[in-house]
């Protein structure tokens, strides 16, 4: 379905990856030219959300990412589409080829701004985006600012009201007709002192005023999730992972050697492996032989497996009937 302005975090998302900013950086300087001002109040007459641009205005691209992501600047999707790719084709083409990169197998973007109806996704794409968007820290960092002051525009404010509230630190809000209310979110959550990140998407929320809807959905969304989220012990200590035999047929086990406890929630799958330290030709009660590990996907817990008795070579008598 059409998903708005939640289009603009692929946006920034290929600026960022084309034109990095270190902490602290402003990156590329863009200049406004007459056509972008003339632009830009073609686009305002028509509704769309953009902000203010004179000609000669230079831009920063940390700005600009500013312009585009808080305010939800159209005008400034466009610009940057421009200086990016040389025109908006080019630029929607590297896209749709990052979103197929992502996985995002349901997804057609058609515009940089998301005002186009034939933009679409789903939830479930856009949250591979959202993902991908908050590993780079300059995006993380700017969604999560309350309000910036740009150059002609002065002191705009990011349209997610959710920011700074609750944990929540981003990401992007969207909203028309077509689309519903729209927000793709970002939630801090501390569990057993880790610190986690709960990221979503919600589409299509249409009661009372659209923003507003995607927000109380959203923060719904978020909140439940945090809840349903604790710390269980997957292994505990003394689990047996590991069988060794030798050739006599004597065999020792390996057991964990503490508890593996990890951040879940009822029903999540996990998967566990268990990795051999490297050949071994004898055991001794205790020695570590192998590391056994809980893996979730973004993060890994581990301990060792110890033997729990001796394990020998073959006895002499099986070494004498084996002599060749």
């Amino acid at each position: 379905m059409p998903i708005a302005s939640v289009a603009k975090v692929m946006t920034a998302y290929l600026t960022l990856l084309e034109h990095p900013l270190a902490a602290g950086e402003q990156g590329f300087v863009m200049t406004i030219s007459s056509a972008q001002v003339e632009e830009q109040g073609d686009r305002a007459a028509l509704g769309e959300s953009t902000v203010p641009v004179t000609v000669g205005e230079r831009l920063t691209e940390r700005q600009a990412l500013q312009a585009l992501l808080l305010p939800s600047a159209n005008n400034i999707a466009a610009a940057l589409a421009d200086y990016d790719a040389g025109g908006l084709r080019a630029f929607v083409a590297r896209m749709n080829s990052a979103a197929l990169e992502l996985g995002m197998t349901a997804t057609t973007y058609t515009d940089p701004s998301g005002f186009a109806q034939s933009t679409v996704s789903t939830a479930a794409d856009q949250l591979k985006l959202a993902r991908a968007a908050m590993q780079l820290p300059a995006f993380a960092t700017i969604v999560a600012e309350p309000s910036v002051v740009l150059p002609v525009a002065g002191r705009v404010s990011n349209l997610d009201a959710l920011i700074g509230a609750e944990g929540y630190v981003g990401i992007k809000t969207g909203s028309d007709s077509a689309a519903g209310g729209c927000l793709m979110f970002a939630k801090r959550v501390t569990i057993d002192g880790r610190r986690l990140t709960v990221l979503g998407v919600v589409l299509d929320q249409r009661e009372g005023a659209l923003v507003q809807a995607a927000l109380v959905s959203a923060q719904r969304l978020g909140n439940s999730v945090a809840a349903a989220l604790h710390v269980a012990t997957v292994l505990p200590a003394g689990t047996t992972v590991l069988s060794a035999a030798n050739a006599s047929g004597a065999t020792a086990q390996a057991v964990t050697a503490a508890p593996l406890r990890e951040v879940g929630w009822g029903g999540v799958e996990l998967r566990m492996v268990v990795i051999g330290r490297g050949p071994v030709t004898r055991l001794g009660a205790g020695q570590d032989v192998a590391r056994v590990a809980v893996l979730t996907g973004t993060s890994a817990v581990s301990t060792a497996a110890v033997a729990t008795g001796v394990l020998g070579g073959p006895s002499l008598g099986w070494r004498l009937r084996h002599l060749l």
